[in-house]
This record gives structure tokens, C-alpha cells and sequence, in this order.
């Protein structure tokens, strides 16, 4: 009796150390890997007290440790793993043992892959996305509207606040977004942002390695990829790698002393992106657009930092690994130091040769623009690895051109001028084309609510070269300005919660207006998504007459011919001019009206401000 209450006593003590001890190692990031990466090398971050003064080591068949860092913080110690082609998934211990202490142990995870990850196919022109600000979009768990921890609450009655928008709600709606012919869903970041107020954006991450509890799990995540995929829906994350929350769990223990970008006093970005290749720029300029803070509430991380973009690189590929994700978007891309974004891009592209990132790219001209995207001819020899960027330049053109009347650089000859210097990007189909995201105001508050002028304008972005881009509610003629403030701006959907006044979702709870533009975009993108001719052909136009924009597309299979008439009154084109594209074709019958036109006459009337779509005969 009494040798087993010793033995009991010993068993506790020695539990309750060892527990004791484990408790200095707070975090290990990534959490888990997997095995057959294309590249073998690992870095963990390890975070505990002191415990860059331990010593580190392992015994698992095909893995090794090459090394460890140690930063001027003694409570992190960088550990680099080489794990071999062929090693076996499991888990290992990672001892860590200091001289007359106790070793500390942590179990670390191999995984297998899932079959064929590498080859992973991302988004491209064959798509259409549409961007889910989750917080707006719909509520399917009420239980986690407010979350013990979290420190914005639920307050749906305040445009800044938390609505209650998750993860369950994008589930829930799946299937309506596969009818409309959506193919790929992008959500602005769904990872934790604990900031104390204006959170719902999720654009200040306080943990790079959790999904905000108030839209869900990380598990939640990766279930909405599954049944995404199940309905030919990728899903692209949104990541963010410029900068953080200032409630990030690292700002009260930075890694190292240059983590961030430190000044004796609060620095704003000057958020002249333009300073990059200016030739004439001063370094205090240069330096004050890339490591000023974006805003007081997002520090600015110094990319510079080896160890800091390797943790984005590592931080990313493990959520498509994770997710099965079938993209990736950077937000704010050119406030980032470029040289290490270059690493970063081209890091995870030879992890994922077929994937595609698409960073965010706002400047106005695409001189500016055409710098960022791979392989761009650039003056300094610069080449950013990014494959695809978001063409500002042709959205800026598209929120005007529909507005406006035949000018010598007014109306539709603004969307002709901008894609007049495609020639400055090596990949034009690989451009990211909008009329409306997030940040700007809705395009039906642009168009003064004209349903004519949504169809022309939704025509050409469907249709033009590129990787079209809806935001949510574009289909129901949503509207919201920049100017009312973003919270106001960014509506939630309505029928997205319980209780609503109608359910948008439904044809019930649209009204016959909502319904035309739903339709109408229902029946454009589902014939889109079987023409590759509109992915990939080759893109011919004709300078604007008359309010009169004409372009073909064209490949060995089909050609289509677009014509987007601005005019208020009826038109007869004469066809004689579009001789180079047309050729022996003789007729043509509209994708959406189903009506023919025969091109006999010469000619063909066009109704008042309307568009046709003809697939030539």
C-alpha cells in the first residue's frame, strides 16, 4: 500500500513536471506537414521561453535536421528539417534538452498528400470568380456569431460590426452559386482577426494559422472546398502577407527585432505605389511606401526577412495542402517588398506548377499594372514570378465607358484604349477583369441603376479577354457607394440571415427586375463556361463608331462576334468594315435571344443600347 501510493506520488510528479516543462513550448508553426514535397526542406518556428538556449534533435527514418536559427529573441529558435523523397507519413518527437534540465518533447506530424496535389489545376479564363466578403454573404451558424475570446461581437445593426455571415452560410448557398455558372468562389480572409472593432473584413489576421472562429473551423474550411469541388467550384484564399493585425499573438513577443518595420514615431504608407519605378524618386519617398505601416491597426511586416517570408511561403502552401485550395490572391502586392515576393510567388508555383496567384495590383495604367505580372519585359530586369494581376486599368475604363457618350476618349473607345496596350503583358489571359469589388462601389450604384447599361457592360466583361471577376450580388443588381462609408457599402445579401425581409437566393424573393438581371447572367455564364473560344481565342476589335464597339473572338473551332451598341435609338451596322473576321461566315444567332441574323443584306439592325452575342454560321 504504501510502496503503490509512493509509485502514485512519483507518477504525478513527474506528469505534472513534464507537463509543466511542455507548457514553454507554445507554439510550433506549421502545426503538421507532409511528406514528397517537391521541395524536402521544412523550417519550424518554435516559440517558448528560452528556448533558443535548448538544443534540438530527432529519430525518424528520412528526416534530419540541418540546422536551427536563433534570432536576438531568446523565446523563438528557427528549426530547418530536410525530409527525403520517400519518407513514410507519422509522427516524431522533437527533443529539446538543455544541459542538468529535464529534455521537453513535442510530437510533430508527417501527412500524406492527397493524389495528385502537385498537379493541382488553378483558376484561369475558363472561369468566372465571385468574391464573398463572408461577414455579407449569409449566416448558417448562428451559434458562433460571438465567440468567448473574440473581441468584436455580434452587432448586425452597425455597418462596421460583425453581421454573423461563416462558413456554413457559403455552404449552404453552394448550389445556387453552381445554377448561376460560378466556378470559382474567392472570400476575402477568413483567418483570425481579433482586432477589438471593425473585424468583419478580416484583413488585419491575428493568427495566420486559424480560420476566425466566428466564421468557423479550419476543418469548416476545408469541408467548404469539398463540396465546392463536388459542384466544379475551386476556391481561391485570400492571403495577406504586407501586414498584420496589431493584435497578432507575435506583436507582444516579436520573433526578431526586425520583424516589422519599426520608426520612432507612427508612419503611415504614403500608398504611392508609383515610387516602385519612378526614376527620379527620393529613398525616403521609396522606402515610405513599402515600410510605412498600411494603417495603425496593421503593422508592417518586413518581407526582407528571411525567416518571415519563408513563414508566408510554408504559411501558404500548407493551407492549399490543407484546403485542397485551387488558388491563391495577395492582397496589397505592391506595398510588399518585391524582391522577396518574387521568392515568394515563385516558391509556390514550383510547388504548384499549374496553380495560379493573382496578386493586388492597384495602379491606373498598365505600364504600372504589366511590372508585376511574370515574365513583363521591365526596365530593371525585374520579374515577380506572379502570374496573374488585377487589371485596374480596364476597370477603371469599364466604370466610365457605359456612362458616358462618343467622345474622342469618352464612352466605349475607353475600353478599346485600355486594351490597346495588352501588348505590355506577357499574359493577357491571364489578367484578372472586373467591374466591382469589395472596395469600390457596386457597378448598379456606378450605372445609376440602368439594367440596359448592366447587361452591356456584364457582355463585355464576359466576353473580352481575361479572368472575369463578380463580386456578390452583381446578380441581383445590388447596390452600395464608397462614399456612404464600407460598411454601409458592403451590404449584406439579402435572405442571408433568418428573419430577412425576403430571400434573394430564391426567384421568389427577387423582384422581375433582379430576376431579368439573374437570368440573364445565368444563361451568359453557362454558355461561357462550354466556350473555350472566349477562354483562350484570339481577340480582335474594331475602334468604336457611332456608340458602336465591335470585337470577335476566335479560335480553329468557332468564332463569335460581340457588338455592344450605346445608342438610344435603333442602329443598322454595315458589316462591310468587319470583312477581315467575318470571311464566309453568313449569318450569326445571338446566345442569349436565340435570334438569327443573316448577313445577306450587309448589314443588321441593332436594337436601342443593347448587346448581341452572335455565334457565327
Amino acid at each position: 500500500m504504501k510502496a503503490s501510493l509512493i509509485s502514485l506520488l512519483m507518477v504525478s510528479f513527474f506528469s505534472m513536471n513534464s507537463f509543466a516543462e511542455k507548457l514553454k513550448i507554445e507554439r510550433v508553426e506549421p502545426m503538421f506537414w507532409w511528406v514528397d514535397m517537391k521541395n524536402p526542406n521544412l523550417q519550424l518556428l518554435v516559440h517558448g521561453e528560452n528556448v533558443s538556449k535548448y538544443d534540438v534533435s530527432m529519430n525518424y527514418q528520412g528526416v534530419t535536421i540541418e540546422g536551427t536559427i536563433k534570432t536576438d529573441n531568446p523565446n523563438y529558435l528557427f528549426v530547418n528539417l530536410l525530409i527525403k523523397k520517400g519518407t513514410k507519413a507519422g509522427r516524431f518527437d522533437l527533443v529539446f534538452s538543455e544541459k542538468s534540465k529535464k529534455k521537453v518533447s513535442y510530437t510533430y506530424e508527417l501527412r500524406e498528400r492527397k493524389e495528385d496535389s502537385a498537379s493541382r489545376k488553378g483558376y484561369d479564363a475558363s472561369d468566372v470568380v465571385y468574391l464573398i466578403m463572408p461577414d455579407r454573404f449569409a449566416n448558417g451558424d448562428p451559434s458562433n456569431d460571438s465567440v468567448k475570446g473574440m473581441k468584436d461581437k455580434l452587432d448586425r445593426e452597425n455597418p462596421n460590426g460583425r453581421h454573423g455571415g461563416d462558413i456554413q452560410g457559403i455552404i449552404d448557398h453552394l448550389d445556387y452559386l453552381q445554377e448561376l455558372g460560378i466556378t470559382a468562389i474567392w472570400n476575402t480572409p477568413l483567418m483570425e482577426d481579433n482586432q477589438p472593432k471593425i473585424s468583419y473584413h478580416t484583413y488585419a489576421i491575428s493568427d495566420y494559422y486559424k480560420i476566425d472562429a466566428r466564421f468557423g473551423s479550419k476543418e469548416d474550411y476545408a469541408r467548404l472546398s469539398a463540396e465546392a469541388k463536388k459542384r466544379g467550384i475551386k476556391i481561391i484564399m485570400d492571403v495577406v502577407t504586407n501586414h498584420c493585425a496589431s493584435a497578432h499573438w507575435w506583436m507582444n513577443d516579436l520573433p526578431s527585432s526586425d520583424w516589422v518595420h519599426v520608426f520612432t514615431e507612427y508612419t503611415q504608407s504614403n500608398h504611392r505605389k508609383s515610387t516602385t519605378n519612378d526614376p527620379y524618386v527620393s529613398k525616403g519617398d521609396y522606402e515610405k511606401n513599402f515600410d510605412g505601416w498600411f494603417a495603425r491597426s496593421m503593422p508592417d511586416l518586413n518581407q526582407k526577412n528571411d525567416l518571415l517570408i519563408n513563414y508566408f511561403i510554408q504559411n501558404t502552401i500548407w493551407w492549399i495542402e490543407y484546403a485542397d485550395l485551387g488558388g491563391i490572391r495577395v492582397d496589397t502586392y505592391p506595398y510588399n517588398d518585391k524582391d522577396a515576393m518574387a521568392v515568394y510567388s515563385g516558391s509556390i508555383m514550383e510547388e504548384y506548377p499549374n496553380l495560379n496567384i493573382v496578386g493586388e495590383t492597384w495602379l491606373s495604367t498598365p505600364a504600372e499594372i504589366a511590372y508585376w505580372q511574370k515574365d513583363a519585359v521591365n526596365h530593371d530586369g525585374y520579374n515577380s514570378n506572379l502570374p496573374c494581376v488585377m487589371d485596374f486599368s480596364l476597370f477603371e475604363a469599364m466604370t466610365k465607358a457605359f456612362n458616358e457618350k462618343e467622345g474622342w476618349d469618352t464612352g466605349l473607345i475607353r475600353l478599346y484604349n485600355s486594351l490597346a496596350f495588352d501588348y505590355l503583358y506577357p499574359h493577357t489571359d491571364n489578367l484578372f477583369i472586373f467591374a466591382e469589388n469589395h472596395d469600390t462601389d457596386h457597378i448598379m450604384s456606378v450605372l445609376g441603376g440602368n439594367i440596359q447599361k448592366y447587361k452591356n457592360l456584364m457582355t463585355f466583361l464576359l466576353t473580352t479577354r481575361g479572368i472575369p471577376q463578380l463580386y456578390v450580388g452583381t446578380e441581383i443588381l445590388l447596390e452600395g457607394k464608397k462614399s456612404d462609408g464600407d460598411g454601409e457599402m458592403r451590404v449584406d445579401f439579402p435572405g442571408g440571415w433568418e428573419g430577412d425581409a425576403r430571400n434573394a437566393f430564391t426567384a421568389e424573393g427577387r423582384s422581375s427586375k433582379e430576376n431579368k438581371a439573374f437570368n440573364y447572367l445565368k444563361k451568359l455564364l453557362n454558355w461561357r463556361k462550354e466556350n473555350p473560344v472566349i477562354h483562350t481565342g484570339k481577340l480582335m476589335h474594331y475602334v468604336p463608331e457611332n456608340d458602336t464597339y465591335v470585337y470577335f473572338r476566335s479560335n480553329l473551332e468557332k468564332t463569335v462576334m460581340v457588338v455592344i451598341n450605346q445608342n438610344e435609338k435603333a442602329q443598322d451596322l454595315d458589316l462591310k468594315r468587319f470583312s477581315e473576321c467575318l470571311g464566309a461566315f453568313t449569318s450569326g444567332k445571338d446566345v442569349i435571344s436565340g435570334k438569327k441574323f443573316d448577313f445577306s443584306k450587309g448589314s443588321i439592325s441593332l436594337a436601342p443600347n443593347t448587346s448581341v452575342i452572335l455565334e457565327l454560321k
